[in-house]
């Protein structure tokens, strides 16, 4: 018998009946994923699969025949011969009767939130049928905790599901979140109910991709961007990074993963923006400045050697593993770097008076709002980028203006800071960065001949790529040959996977080369991105974020040139303004430094 028969007979299936309907499935499989699979759709409101399955909300009761009780169809497993009800009479009224409870004490201002038509809450309430809210009685009012760049937690639209809980210590393993007080006092916090400014919070806005509801909200920095855009005296510029272009039409009803990279230019532009720039041209400088880094650090044997370009994994770092900052690559992120360039150098290159450039980054990640306020980016009296908004304030900002997104014709970045390679396209996928850097640092360990006198030449097949780095497993661990050197790497997603790597690093084993992504699946799942789980529930496993992957690849390997040191522009500022990788301009411009945060107060200290 070979594996694949071993592993068929071994896997036990049952027959059952759903609304009718006969079902044939794995034994042990629940009630929701039985009825998911022929096509019914239960409502749930705590239920993350694979992450949160705790049965919390009861709001996915159904009749089993036999039982009196309503079980919870998320965590009560499927038997041999069951007959299950999911839209009965009795399983209705039960429903509405819970979710009426939510509301009683829900903060029901609907029309001003930021997630009004995506909202889970909502849309269980308007399925059901709700219409009025007939359980009165005590209601808990909270404050608005926003002491920090990037999040805000609105206490009173908390339904006490746990998702925030279960992806902060499941995947992220930050420990943020968990229940505080008793009874009806419960709430999901951080200890002592600090604000996330105040604990060990990365915020990375995994927390806000999972809340069902506007109880965790990015901090929105639409409204002065307007101000901005609307004093004739501002030349304001904006900077994109690599996913948006694959994740922007996600927020008009594109499917997931298509590319629209020329209608999101086209809507930045009549959105009043003076100048459309590309980050990917940003990340193929960083590519420039990390890769010799890395060359340097494996000369000098100082490895193992972390890329720096996540700011919620340099978070995570400063305050669980500090002892690793030396480790970490000084280069800035892109979006430092651009803002950097834009302060200090493209400003002159325009004639544009300094004070009036205003520096505007579009983000997939909540954590970019906290980097953009750190004090290491910027002069003291002003930060290198003004403001940060993400993907899903970028498309506020669409419907605001009345732009009709999906028909709009496809522009180009503006030159020269809009000239980008595949390789800076991928930064945004699990593993790019490295992948991206690697082709450079084989460039220069190869004696940095290898066609970049006569990249026309070369066909797209002719890259070296590093495939065996890509993919959306949790942790990457293999050896790639450079320089006739067999270099060790690791890349990990979610900072959970983060600390399987470094707590092996600090055990003592060989690892030369590592990317860490705080969020999963990298910036294609970043907390500023699309939030799908309240429109479709197949999205709530988060298995989509391949398909933005895949969507960045396809970018790379169809670009003519891709790789960094390929980039024309790239070339040309190091000719003119930055002299070469590492040096002393680069040094002030493009690298910064970290520092230990300290223990603060999470649940698992």
């Amino acid at each position: 018998m070979n594996d694949q028969e071993h592993t068929e007979k071994q896997i036990e299936r049952v027959k059952l009946e759903i609304d009718g309907q006969p079902v044939e499935i794995e034994k042990g499989t629940t009630i929701l994923e039985a009825a998911r699979n022929i096509g019914v759709n239960i409502p749930t409101l705590c239920y993350l699969k694979d992450i949160n399955e705790i049965g919390a909300c009861r709001v996915c009761l159904v009749e089993v025949e036999g039982r009196k009780s309503l079980p919870a169809a998320c965590i009560y497993p499927v038997e041999e011969g069951m007959k299950v009800r999911t839209n009965t009479s009795r399983v209705r009224k039960a429903r509405k009767k819970i979710v009426e409870m939510l509301l009683s004490n829900h903060h029901r201002e609907c029309t001003a939130c930021i997630r009004n038509l995506n909202c889970e809450l909502q849309n269980v309430a308007d399925n059901l049928g709700i219409r009025n809210i007939e359980p009165t009685g005590e209601t808990m009012r909270y404050e608005i905790h926003h002491n920090n760049p990037a999040i805000q937690r609105d206490y009173n639209k908390c339904i006490h599901c746990r998702r925030c809980e279960s992806i902060c210590s499941k995947i992220q393993e930050c420990y943020v979140y968990s229940a505080q007080k008793r009874g009806f006092d419960t709430v999901i916090a951080p200890p002592f109910m600090r604000d996330l400014g105040d604990v060990a919070c990365i915020m990375c806005g995994q927390c806000v991709i999972a809340c069902p509801t506007a109880s965790l909200a990015d901090k929105e920095n639409i409204n002065p961007v307007w101000m901005a855009l609307e004093d004739p005296q501002n030349h304001v510029v904006v900077q994109t990074a690599p996913t948006i272009q694959v994740t922007l039409g996600e927020e008009f009803g594109l499917p997931v993963g298509t590319k629209v990279t020329g209608k999101m230019v086209t809507a930045l532009r009549r959105l009043g923006f003076d100048q459309v720039f590309a980050t990917d041209f940003a990340a193929d400088l960083t590519i420039m400045e990390e890769a010799y880094e890395f060359v340097e650090r494996l000369e000098q044997n100082k490895l193992p050697f972390l890329t720096s370009c996540c700011p919620g994994w340099i978070k995570f770092c400063e305050h669980f593993y500090p002892q690793l900052i030396p480790y970490v690559s000084t280069c800035k992120s892109p979006m430092a770097m651009f803002g950097a360039l834009c302060r200090h150098y493209h400003y002159q290159e325009r004639g544009i008076p300094r004070e009036r450039m205003i520096s505007v980054a579009i983000m997939p990640c909540t954590a970019k709002k906290y980097e953009a306020a750190r004090p290491e980016h910027g002069d003291g009296e002003r930060p290198d980028i003004d403001y940060v908004l993400t993907t899903r304030e970028l498309a506020r900002m669409i419907r605001q203006a009345g732009i009709d997104f999906a028909n709009l014709p496809d522009d180009e970045f503006d030159a020269p800071l809009g000239t980008y390679t595949g390789a800076g396209t991928i930064f945004g996928a699990t593993g790019g960065v490295m992948e991206a850097a690697l082709r450079t640092a084989w460039w220069v360990m190869n004696g940095g001949k290898e066609m970049a006198d006569a990249p026309e030449k070369r066909t797209r097949e002719q890259t070296v790529e590093f495939r065996e780095i890509r993919g959306q497993s949790g942790l990457k661990l293999t050896h790639v040959m450079l320089g006739g050197r067999d270099i060790h790497v690791a890349v990990a997603h979610g900072t959970g996977n983060a600390r399987r790597i470094l707590d092996a690093i600090l055990g003592g084993e060989k690892i030369d080369y590592v990317e860490i992504m705080a969020c999963p699946g990298g910036c294609v799942g970043g907390g500023g991105q699309p939030i799908l789980s309240g429109r479709d529930h197949k999205k709530l496993s988060l298995d989509y974020r391949h398909n933005r992957a895949d969507a960045l690849y396809e970018i790379d390997y169809n670009k003519h040139l891709r790789n960094s040191y390929e980039n024309p522009t790239i070339q040309r500022m190091y000719e003119e303004f930055l002299g070469h990788p590492g040096s002393e301009v680069a040094q002030k411009l493009l690298h910064t430094h970290y520092r230990a945060r300290g223990n603060m107060p999470n649940v698992r200290e």
